[in-house]
């Protein structure tokens, strides 16, 4: 099913969706009128009463895009530019803009016998921007959209947009004007071509005013001679149903929508029941983060349900048919991700199977990631793991293009991106912080796109894969920087590690020389202090020349991409063999006689 009809498909199942010809908004403040015009009492804020004052979503007639120096007006609301010709921005044009807004209303409702309508009309024709400051209304509402309802209907929450009369009369004007018919891409019937489809908000990094996903606006783009919407023709209805799922689901707490690196990704679910659409959309929202430490990389509202005991059965590899047998078949599963590009959005990936696959597929990107010792967390999210392939760890400084493409191979089971392997392996050599979630992306790269199924999850003192060049010179390494801390103590102002781990693992021949002469020095340090310890780390440097090649060089010229990240694996397993304690708390080495 294409991007657009599986959302026109979940807009139907969207429990409070608003009506064709209407789009959720953010309202901050409410004007109520008397029927003779006037204003009944100050204007009712109607934000959350959190830190950060969220005005309240409130369904009322369509938005749309508005380009030019005088756009046109929303209908029966709008920001106090318009509505009351205040704003607290020297860029725009207030008085130019409540024009507009007059003279579209005053000439949509002159027929009107309407009430509240009539009472809006009065109000427009007697109301002065200057009247906002001599009667004190509030700073903080200025350039906030606002609604209008009569004083009467004011306890009821009955807005004037909500009127029967109103509802009708925004029905004709949206009717109105030469539109042409088409076949509809997305539901197949005969309908009113939508010239331009509604704009997708609150994509990471986009336009606050709202991007597009379809559009045509340059004659490069166009075909045969159409114009914008006429050359992808989409019902006015259809256009309508796609961008309110998308926007619902693109809402900060609509538990459909993860942030990985510059993707906005959405995603819910097609089943019979709703119930069971849900409770794998909060499992899916756990996959990539199950502790909501991240506020800026998961959204509030994923964890609605309680999901930890599925999770961990899943993480412990039971099938999903053992954990929810329910979820196992019968769930289509759609993941959409989003990239901000100027006035129009960019699409990642789409992705869509059984939701049963892509517990499966999830399952094996744990498999893959699998490293002894494992990370102090356990399973880290998805987040954590992009951090590490981050200058200082920094979500905005993930590389473009990274975080979505690995997504797409987790879900779909393929190849991770090549670029995940190069990207590692600089930022080990630039920070020097060898840690669990980067040798366990090295593991994982190794094992799918490499095909080394024998990429050790534990220290593997015999592993000889692929001639084990770097694995063993990454033990080599660890056991060199063990010596020089054994004689030197802590006061170390920089280890080996900080000065060579980036040439040691790409060129070792510059760099093991140098190493093999220094140690030297520092065992004869140890020896003097412990004779037993001297005598076991020289055991365990023989033990790895001997476990190498020997018809090869020990210590090559050059490391492969591939033999740079087992090197780090080996590193990284030799380094924390030596944090190892019997149940006395000696060290491992030093019972070793």
């Amino acid at each position: 099913m294409s991007i657009l009809a599986s959302l026109a498909n979940a807009y139907q199942r969207l429990p409070d969706a608003p009506p064709f010809g209407f789009s959720s908004e953010k309202i901050g403040f409410l004007i109520s009128l008397n029927e003779d015009g006037t204003v009944a009492c100050p204007p009712v804020d109607l934000r959350q009463n959190d830190k950060k004052r969220t005005p309240r979503t409130v369904a009322v007639p369509a938005s749309f895009k508005r380009p030019g120096i005088t756009p046109r007006s929303f209908f029966l609301w709008d920001n106090t530019a318009y509505a009351l010709g205040v704003t607290g921005s020297e860029s725009k044009d207030a008085a130019s803009r409540y024009k507009v807004f007059c003279e579209y209303h005053l000439e949509a409702l002159r027929d009107t016998t309407d009430p509240g309508l009539k009472a809006l009309i009065i109000f427009l024709k007697t109301w002065s921007p200057r009247r906002f400051d001599e009667i004190g209304w509030p700073e903080e509402m200025k350039d906030q959209n606002i609604i209008f309802c009569l004083e009467a209907d004011r306890r009821a929450n009955i807005w004037l947009h909500d009127r029967p009369a109103a509802k009708a009369l925004w029905s004709r004007l949206s009717a109105e004007g030469n539109k042409p018919e088409a076949i509809c891409l997305i539901s197949g019937e005969h309908a009113p071509v939508a010239r331009l489809h509604p704009a997708i908000k609150n994509v990471w990094g986009a336009q606050s005013s709202g991007a597009s996903i379809v559009s045509f606006n340059l004659d490069a783009f166009s075909s045969y001679g159409h114009e914008q919407g006429d050359n992808a023709p989409v019902s006015e209805a259809a256009a309508f149903a796609y961008t309110t799922a998308l926007n619902r689901f693109l809402e900060k707490d609509s538990g459909h929508r993860i942030q990985i690196g510059d993707a906005s990704v959405v995603f819910w679910a097609d089943a019979s029941d709703a119930n069971k659409a849900a409770k794998a959309e909060n499992i899916f929202a756990s996959f990539w983060d199950d502790s909501g430490e991240d506020p800026l990389d998961i959204d509030e509202g994923i964890q609605a349900q309680n999901v930890g005991a599925r999770l961990k059965q899943i993480r412990n590899g039971e099938p999903l048919s053992d954990v929810a047998p329910d979820l196992a078949e019968g769930v289509r599963f759609y993941v959409l991700a989003l990239a901000p590009n100027a006035a129009r959005l960019s699409i990642r990936f789409y992705f869509e199977d059984d939701f049963g696959t892509i517990t499966a597929n999830y399952q094996r990107f744990l498999s893959d990631m699998r490293i002894e010792p494992p990370p102090r967390d356990g399973q880290p999210a998805l987040w954590k793991y992009l951090a590490e392939t981050a200058v200082l760890k920094k979500r905005e400084n993930v590389p473009p293009n990274l975080a979505g493409e690995w997504m797409r191979a987790i879900l779909g089971g393929t190849r991770y991106p090549q670029t995940l392997l190069a990207t590692v392996l600089m930022r080990l050599r630039a920070d020097k912080d060898v840690n669990a979630q980067r040798v366990a992306i090295l593991k994982a790269l190794l094992i799918r796109n490499n095909n080394r199924k024998d990429t050790p999850v534990a220290l593997t003192p015999d592993y000889s894969g692929g001639g084990c060049k770097g694995y063993q010179l990454g033990r080599l390494f660890a056991v060199y920087e063990r010596i020089q801390s054994d004689a030197l103590g802590g006061k170390v102002n920089a280890t080996i590690k900080d000065k060579f781990y980036g040439s040691a693992s790409a060129q070792p021949r510059k760099v093991f020389g140098l190493l093999e002469k220094g140690s030297a020095n520092h065992l004869s340090k140890i020896g003097k202090q412990s004779p037993g310890r001297k005598v076991n780390l020289e055991k365990l440097v023989g033990e790895i020349m001997g476990a190498m090649d020997p018809s090869a060089d020990p210590f090559p010229s050059a490391l492969s991409a591939e033999d740079q990240a087992l090197f780090g694996l080996g590193y990284y397993h030799q380094r924390n063999e030596f944090f190892k304690s019997t149940k006395n708390g000696t060290p491992v080495e030093e019972t070793a006689q």
